[in-house]
């Protein structure tokens, strides 16, 4: 491929079945729809884990959570493991961060970015300590109740943080972008919506307040599958307890909504920079966001499930070199970026555990195997997942394992792990993860570390005293904690 720009737009917390372009009835995502029609989208992205920092650090490695051991949202990347940034501003290409990182951010740490403009990392370089406390005795989350007290319409921090986001990205692109001609560049923009909290600006709220929403799939308390860690998670991170009613669902589905197409609305923003510079001629664009959510299904809110609404990641390339209209369905993974980056500009290659996203949209659909893994709040005990182009396998220490066959049921609603006719299958699955990993071995390592990260930082005394903190604050905004 010849060697050109690469625009990396990333957001927070897309449920990838939110989106108009992969047909939901009623989202309106007009400039992701648009980016979907000029390029190419992956059905079946996945990330490497469901929550914000050990996704953000395989984003960065092209290594899976366990290879590299940044298992939770206390022990953010801090440069250790080479990234693609690193790799790339050593071979001369100016790689510039605009927005949310979520690395650890300590003076001196260097992430390997050329420049990071508005930078969020992880609270005082320390993160989520409570999560570090994951079994029985784990503590209820006091952020829960924040979730549904804050949607609605209006701006929030984050909206705001998003809206300079984008602007700056705009003033990038139109100074300091016309710079660096000698060779491609890199500029990462990562807004923060449509994580929570779910207050979304009042023309994007109403679009969707003013509709009657349907209720997500298996709200109703009879309906909801029933296996250890969603009872776990469920627990700890209480989201669904403090919805009093269905007027209460649907206000959080409505700042939900409303905040992809606020975030939708960033996009097109930063994309028309993009076209009125000329900088679309010799840019490739590609769109993804860290995790999703489970906005409601099976009585489930945030993320830390393997359901595709929390694992699963919207992903859709976009430029030269890039089959236009075309949807493949070969499972991917965040880890892939790694590879995509390093080929987008014509880098030297480097070693990842992903694949380049375009060998895979110019290839015929394979059926790949692809990866994620858990060990954060909420979950007693790790949680993996393989995930193919037919099925969904996870594999938890001692819980059920639990098996989707995702082509005849696309929307997991039922668990066929116990039906014999899909033995072979399990038997296959849990094959190709020990050839990956060693569960037990992976769980007691993850929880080795969290016990010396909590040590290190003061003990469980100091973390509890600190506080619980529902969600990061933007650069400039004090801390919020519960």
């Amino acid at each position: 491929m010849k060697p050109q720009n690469l625009l990396i737009i990333f957001s927070d917390e897309h449920n990838p079945k939110v989106l108009g372009a992969g047909g939901h009835p009623f989202i309106s995502t007009p400039n992701l729809d648009a980016l979907a029609a000029s390029g190419t989208r992956f059905t079946q992205g996945t990330t490497p884990c469901p929550i914000c920092v050990p996704a953000r650090a395989s984003l960065a490695t092209g290594r899976y959570v366990n290879e590299i051991g940044y298992w939770d949202n206390a022990d953010a990347y801090e440069g250790r493991v080479p990234s693609w940034h690193h790799l790339l501003r050593d071979q001369g290409h100016r790689v510039v961060s605009i927005g949310k990182l979520h690395f650890r951010g300590h003076p001196g740490d260097d992430h390997g970015f050329s420049e990071e403009i508005i930078p969020m990392h992880i609270v005082d370089g320390l993160g989520d300590l409570i999560s570090l406390r994951r079994g029985p005795d784990a503590p209820v989350r006091g952020g829960a109740k924040k979730m549904i007290g804050q949607a609605g319409p209006g701006e929030s921090d984050y909206t705001r943080y998003d809206r300079n986001i984008a602007a700056q990205a705009q003033i990038w692109l139109r100074e300091e972008a016309p710079k660096y001609q000698d060779k491609p560049w890199v500029l990462f923009v990562s807004m923060v919506a449509p994580h929570f909290p779910l207050t979304a600006p009042p023309e994007h709220f109403y679009r969707y307040a003013n509709r009657q929403l349907p209720m997500p799939k298996q709200y109703a308390k009879a309906e909801r599958p029933q296996h250890p860690h969603l009872a776990d998670y469920s627990s700890t991170m209480n989201y669904d307890s403090h919805m009093k009613s269905e007027a209460d669902v649907r206000r959080a589905l409505a700042g939900y909504f409303g905040l992809v197409s606020f975030m939708d609305e960033q996009v097109g923003k930063v994309m028309a920079a993009l076209k009125e510079t000329g900088l679309i001629e010799n840019t490739r664009v590609l769109y993804t966001t860290d995790h999703g959510d489970n906005n409601g299904a099976r009585g489930l809110w945030g993320k830390s499930t393997m359901y595709e609404e929390s694992v699963g990641v919207p992903m859709i390339l976009a430029g030269s070199d890039v089959p236009a209209g075309k949807v493949v369905t070969t499972p991917t993974n965040l880890v892939d970026v790694f590879a995509t980056a390093l080929d987008a500009v014509g880098a030297a290659p480097a070693p990842s555990s992903g694949l380049s996203l375009f060998d895979i949209a110019n290839a015929p659909d394979q059926d790949r195997i692809v990866l994620s893994e858990y060990h954060a709040a909420g979950s007693h005990e790790a949680i993996f997942m393989l995930q193919d182009a037919r099925y969904k396998y996870v594999r938890c220490i001692s819980y059920p394992t639990q098996l989707f066959d995702r082509l005849n049921d696309p929307e997991e609603l039922r668990d066929v792990a116990a039906d014999p006719a899909y033995a072979p299958v399990i038997k296959r699955m849990e094959e190709a993860l020990r050839t990956r990993l060693d569960p037990a071995e992976v769980d007691l390592r993850a929880k080795q570390r969290q016990a010396e990260v909590l040590a290190a930082a003061g003990g469980w005394d100091f973390a509890w005293k600190r506080g619980d903190l529902p969600f990061s604050p933007p650069p400039g905004v004090a801390a919020s904690w519960s």
